[in-house]
């Protein structure tokens, strides 16, 4: 069976320490013993010693593994090695996809996206915000629910680090936030982490930095005057930087 998941669900999805050795596992060749039972993937993953790792096909985090950390339940880097090996088939990695974006960086990048490129970046970001979800329900739930928040700007994270240093990009980001703030003010997400407003908040220092290399930039926040209200008031420099560039 191929499993529901992909690379980039186990990759955003599960924290980078863990993630990364997981990746360490994976291709040093410790997943051994693979087999198919049903929708399950089970392995002997070698470790300080063998452990016995058994992972769902279709929620990667449904998992069993014998070392310390799987007898609590908490997900550990011999999953990811297994869940890894059920995506890729036992295919080497590209050197991307080792990387995460758990936080966000300015890239090196100039030149305009087309009008396509455009379309898929606003596409990526609508897909990735839908992980960024309202929070109601039993309390055993809420993990569950700050987990997919972490997910959700760590897909963001990923799509605006790669995105060029111009006017065009700075709509975008603006845009985010604006969608972002939305969510969380009147939205239903339970922020009790700040994981979202982490996120935010590096978003405005990227525009912040967009600013220094492109002061066109400074334009796209003419569409944060007169907002009103917003979650912790994020927009107060970028509004400062434009009253500073009229005056």
């Amino acid at each position: 069976m191929t499993p529901t998941y992909d690379l980039n669900k186990i990759k955003f999805a599960t924290d980078e320490a863990t993630y990364q050795r997981g990746v360490g596992l994976y291709e040093s060749g410790k997943v051994t013993e693979v087999e198919i039972l049903g929708s399950d993937y089970t392995a002997v993953v070698l470790g300080t010693k063998p452990y016995r790792v058994s992972v769902s096909g279709r929620r990667y985090q449904d998992a069993d593994c014998t070392c310390y950390l799987g007898e609590k339940g908490t997900l550990c880097k011999h999953v990811v090695a297994l869940a890894l090996h059920a995506v890729m088939d036992g295919k080497p990695l590209k050197e991307e996809d080792k990387q995460q974006a758990s936080e966000v960086q300015c890239s090196d990048k100039r030149v305009a996206l087309t009008k396509e490129e455009l379309a898929v970046v606003k596409k990526t970001i609508t897909e990735a915000m839908r992980y960024i979800k309202p929070y109601s329900g039993p309390s055993k739930t809420w993990f569950a629910n700050q987990d997919s928040l972490c997910e959700g700007c760590n897909r963001l994270s990923a799509i605006v680090s790669d995105l060029p240093v111009n006017r065009q990009a700075a709509d975008v980001l603006v845009k985010l936030l604006l969608r972002l703030d939305k969510k969380l003010t009147s939205g239903g997400v339970d922020d009790s982490n700040g994981t979202v407003g982490g996120f935010m908040s590096e978003v405005v220092q990227l525009l912040i930095e967009y600013t220094k290399i492109d002061s066109d930039c400074i334009d796209s926040f003419e569409a944060l005057v007169g907002i009103g209200i917003t979650c912790f008031g994020w927009e107060e420099p970028l509004v400062r930087i434009l009253d500073e560039s009229d005056g």
